[in-house]
């Protein structure tokens, strides 16, 4: 695994949350702050754990000191919970250049940092379904949020810009 590697995968999970995360608008207050739906979860508490636990793993991978608990707290409106996704992008748009492939092989309690990543990844992947579902059951589809979508976005982005007519100092013609 090398750092272009997790970037593209922190890109994926930024992308997929905030399609999730745009969904979100006109939610009934009843849907966002119910509990017990997915285990003892509800909308609103599973996607205040999908960053708990992202700021969580970024705080111990960086050896802050900090430890984020926003499940502890009274449970944030969704325009909240987007501001709150705005500071933690900020935060790891600071920190993903600075991995380095030393870093992502250290091995931390038996596990390498790489996989501690992929393990983040994953984990709100699992958070973005659970959402996704009842979010699609109201009527309010996130939509696809397959990592196979955001490459072929990305790719189609690419091959947007490559097909832009240039003026003759290089420099796209708008």
């Amino acid at each position: 695994m090398n750092p272009a590697d997790i970037r593209f995968l922190f890109d994926y999970d930024r992308w997929a949350t905030e399609k999730l995360l745009a969904s979100l608008d006109g939610i009934p207050d009843d849907l966002w702050s119910a509990s017990e739906v997915v285990g003892d979860r509800g909308l609103g508490s599973i996607l205040v754990h999908h960053l708990g636990a992202a700021q969580r793993w970024r705080h111990g991978i960086q050896q802050t000191g900090q430890e984020a608990r926003p499940e502890l707290e009274p449970l944030p409106s969704a325009a909240e919970l987007r501001s709150r996704w705005q500071a933690e992008w900020v935060e790891v748009d600071a920190w993903v250049p600075t991995m380095t492939e030393g870093l992502l092989d250290h091995v931390h309690e038996g596990i390498a940092v790489w996989q501690m990543l992929i393990h983040v990844i994953n984990h709100g992947t699992q958070h973005r379904s659970e959402a996704a579902a009842l979010l699609t059951d109201a009527g309010h589809s996130p939509g696809d949020l397959d990592m196979i979508d955001y490459a072929d976005a990305l790719a189609a982005s690419a091959s947007a810009h490559a097909d832009r007519p240039t003026g003759r100092d290089g420099t796209a013609d708008d």
